[in-house]
């Protein structure tokens, strides 16, 4: 058996949670692989909404185990206020959610160098979340870093070594905070932690494989926030490509199966960061309005704009990707014509390649193909979509030489149709 992968091609917020959640049924496994607290998946069905941070998104599917992987960076905090809510919504979770002991935990420091930091770039700012995700791994790969298997060895001593060199960091700032007052809460979230079993997480996926079950690694963020080949210096902490399942899990390459990737019918972009197909008129407006485009974790507004092929088939060959899944096909309904952009032209000539940088001046050349203009809302089946939409999927598959299997027409986990 393989591991399934599955995770955005754009700039995140593509609606990974969702598809999860319809697709855990077929699994026995789902786990998270990478990022921490500021990737929020949403997801809604029988008339609730749920955001979850670090909890994989296949939870909400019967008795399926859900596997927090080393890859992850955990803030025990914002973990123990993700665990209550589910736990109050009916969700029970102890014998659901493993936690790999190989995870980094997110230090209450860790915030606030975060915060310290962005604040003394100026405009130079990332346009980070603030959850302390960066400074996480920073500690991760200078090899400073707590993990939760710390937790059962002389975690008191550890994590005072820790936040000792992590004050004498903020000192170099012009910054006030109260420590406090977040380690409290940090400590009731490590008491949470130790309610759930904490696992060798690499074994237990292994052995998995071995007895023929089912694994669905989900990716956070999305490939052009990859720390290597996203558009850097505007990109998250890990690595959010298909990679980073082998070693966000300790998976083998050999061992990875289908690929899923997952975009929007059009491109959204949050904080700082180039945006090739951005649009700051009324069509941008109206994308943001109909896609409700507005994080789920920060509230902050997404930028939108038309779809970009030139970073998507970037995208599918980085990832390897099998199988492609168009999400928000709905909130293109409004539009007479919509546009897609087909390649970059960059001092006046004209690539289709995605380069090494898309920091400066560049000018997307667009295909225009004919909207629907119809609702699609509540269709049910692919028999159902307007042709000029059934153009559109024909287009962008010709485009990227992957099929596109399944379609989104809606929030709900009832309105996701498979081809």
């Amino acid at each position: 058996m393989k591991v399934d992968v599955l995770l955005g091609l754009q700039w995140g917020d593509e609606g990974k949670g969702k598809v999860v959640d319809v697709l855990t049924p077929e699994y026995d496994i789902v786990s998270r692989f990478q990022g921490g607290p500021n990737a929020g998946h949403t997801l809604e069905f029988e008339e609730k909404k749920y955001v979850l941070r670090s909890i994989p998104s296949g939870i909400f599917q019967g008795n399926k185990i859900n596997i927090i992987g080393n890859g992850v960076v955990l803030d025990p905090a914002l973990f123990k206020a993700e665990v209550e809510a589910l736990e109050a919504s009916g969700h029970p979770l102890t014998k659901r959610l493993k936690i790999s002991k190989k995870a980094h935990l997110i230090l209450p420091t860790h915030r606030l160098l975060d915060l310290a930091s962005e604040s003394a770039k100026g405009t130079g700012k990332i346009g980070t979340t603030g959850k302390g995700i960066g400074p996480t791994y920073t500690d991760k790969i200078s090899r400073n870093g707590l993990r939760v298997g710390d937790i059962l060895h002389n975690f008191d001593e550890k994590y005072k070594t820790a936040i000792t060199r992590h004050k004498e960091m903020l000192a170099q700032y012009e910054f006030e905070y109260d420590l406090a007052s977040l380690e409290k809460e940090w400590f009731d979230g490590i008491e949470c932690i130790k309610k759930f079993e904490l696992i060798d997480s690499e074994h237990v996926i292994n052995n998995a494989l071995k007895e023929d079950k089912k694994i669905l690694a989900e990716g956070a963020q999305g490939t052009m926030l990859d720390i290597d080949f996203g558009s850097y210096p505007f990109v998250t902490s890990s690595n959010t490509i298909c990679a980073g399942a082998c070693t966000g899990l300790g998976v083998a390459p050999r061992n990875i199966g289908e690929v899923y990737g997952i975009f929007k019918a059009y491109c959204t972009r949050v904080g700082s960061g180039p945006f090739p197909t951005e649009l700051f008129d009324e069509t941008g407006d109206l994308m943001r309005k109909n896609g409700n485009e507005f994080g789920s974790v920060t509230g902050r507004p997404r930028r939108c704009g038309w779809i970009d092929l030139v970073a998507l088939k970037y995208a599918v060959m980085i990832n390897g990707i099998t199988q492609l899944i168009m999400m928000k096909s709905d909130v293109m309904d409004a539009f007479e014509t919509i546009k897609a952009c087909v390649a970059y032209k960059i001092d006046g000539v004209e690539i289709e390649e995605f380069p090494y940088s898309i920091e400066g001046e560049v000018e997307p050349v667009y295909a225009e193909l004919p909207g629907w203009q119809t609702d699609m809302t509540s269709m049910q089946t692919e028999d159902e979509f307007p042709e000029e939409f059934n153009a559109y999927l024909a287009f962008i598959e010709e485009e990227i030489g992957v099929p596109v299997k399944i379609v989104s027409v809606g929030p709900d986990r009832a309105q996701t149709i498979i081809r």
